[in-house]
């Protein structure tokens, strides 16, 4: 269902609701990058709603045009919304050397959250503005405009922030800790809902000031994968054929400690085993040149892939490589990644402790390694290998445990509940 223009002065009849989110880092599906609000807003609309996005017109994970219709920085974005599966994606502009330094990176920040924000003043009777952090900037737009368009606020907590970043050494100023954490916390206060994707964030958004917080999960689309698919396509792409693959996908930043992969790939060395990177990220020009010094023959280096084209990805993988640095703030998050090697059916090397722990276990689909230990990695990917039957049970296993409990069409069951409950305080 196609509304007409976001910019139209029509009014919606009331039982159809008009959200409006505001995400930098937002992806379609046939972009690379996390597509959690993508296909949940692809859902609102088959219910009947309204959705427009305000998005960044270079894509957060590689640097690149956000999207293929995107125009060019300055040439004009935001003047008008392109369609996106029925979804209203506007893009805006955005400083785009993010992909620099960390200062660079919040330049490009303030630049999203000025122009998205002058953008969203022209979208039309909004029921409800729906902030995600991180970036926390992109929260203040949000809050502005629910405030100015007389909307419920709703903010989206993806990522500890400004926590994690203080934890990896990113930020470090005591000035900007203090003004970062005091925006934090003032974004809490003035939501009208916090919403977390992971259980582990429910304490600390209550502690600094969320009236009201709830959780909806990451999870991912079963349907978009088939555990059964035969990766055959994938392997003779490249020449990975008879080769027992463990696949890491998504970014590669300071926070995934990929050097550890490194190293457990360096232990596997004379194993049927080739370790296979597939993303984008500020680290991987080091990666690479890291994995060539240590003359590593069993590692291969793959671009990003759209969402749309992962399943052809994970349909190669034999197990699947999720890990974080060792750091405590890390033991409350639900990677996204995680849920998509579940729902393609792969077993899961996990070196992440934590809440997602607890999720793997659970589902009895993968094997935990203790976070920096290469050796522990290279443990459980070697017991995975070679044991492909146990392995392959491990991966069905976790299927099955995400359709019944998260699969994107159960989870939207909880948001949309959520989006109608604030629809009504408005109403009153």
């Amino acid at each position: 269902m196609v509304y007409g223009n976001p910019f139209s002065n029509n009014h919606l009849p009331l039982s159809i609701m008009h959200i409006l989110i505001v995400h930098q880092a937002f992806a379609s599906l046939d972009e690379p990058g996390g597509t959690r609000h993508h296909e949940f807003a692809r859902l609102l609309v088959s219910r009947g709603h309204q959705v427009t996005v305000i998005a960044s017109s270079i894509s957060y994970l590689t640097g690149a045009s956000s999207h293929p219709s995107a125009l060019p920085a300055g040439k004009g974005q935001g003047r008008r919304a392109e369609p996106v599966e029925a979804v209203r994606v506007i893009r805006a502009p955005v400083y785009d050397a993010h992909h620099k330094s960390f200062f660079h990176r919040v330049i490009a920040f303030f630049s999203f959250m000025i122009s998205s924000f002058w953008i969203g003043l022209r979208v039309k009777n909004v029921n409800i503005v729906w902030g995600t952090s991180p970036p926390i900037f992109q929260g203040v737009t949000a809050w502005v405009l629910a405030r100015i368009k007389r909307a419920k606020f709703l903010f989206e907590v993806r990522d500890l922030w400004p926590q994690f970043a203080i934890a990896v050494g990113v930020l470090k100023n005591p000035a900007l800790i203090f003004l970062s954490t005091w925006l934090e916390r003032f974004l809490y206060r003035q939501s009208d809902r916090v919403v977390v994707n992971s259980p582990g964030f429910l304490d600390h958004v209550l502690s600094v000031g969320a009236k009201r917080a709830i959780l909806i999960p990451n999870g991912a689309d079963p349907l978009m994968f088939d555990p059964n698919r035969a990766g055959d396509l994938f392997h003779q792409s490249h020449g990975l054929k008879d080769k027992f693959i463990a696949l890491y996908a998504g970014a590669h930043g300071m926070s995934n400690d990929l050097q550890i992969v490194l190293e457990s790939a360096r232990l596997l060395a004379g194993k049927n085993i080739q370790i296979v990177f597939v993303g984008d990220g500020k680290e991987k020009p080091a990666l690479i040149a890291q994995a060539k010094e240590m003359k590593l023959t069993n590692v291969t280096f793959l671009s990003s892939v759209p969402k749309n084209e992962m399943p052809n990805a994970l349909a190669g993988a034999d197990a699947c490589i999720a890990i974080l640095k060792s750091l405590e703030e890390y033991k409350r998050t639900y990677p996204n990644k995680v849920f998509d090697y579940m729902a393609a059916g792969k077993p899961v090397a996990l070196a992440i402790d934590g809440v997602i722990r607890e999720v793997v276990e659970a589902a009895g689909c993968g094997f935990f390694a203790e976070p920096g230990n290469p050796s522990a990695l290279a443990d459980i990917i070697l017991r995975l290998a070679e044991d492909k039957i146990q392995a392959r049970e491990m991966g069905l296993k976790g299927r099955k445990y995400l359709e019944e409990n998260f699969s994107r069409e159960k989870v939207v069951d909880q948001l949309l509940s959520l989006l109608e409950d604030m629809a009504k305080e408005k109403q009153r």
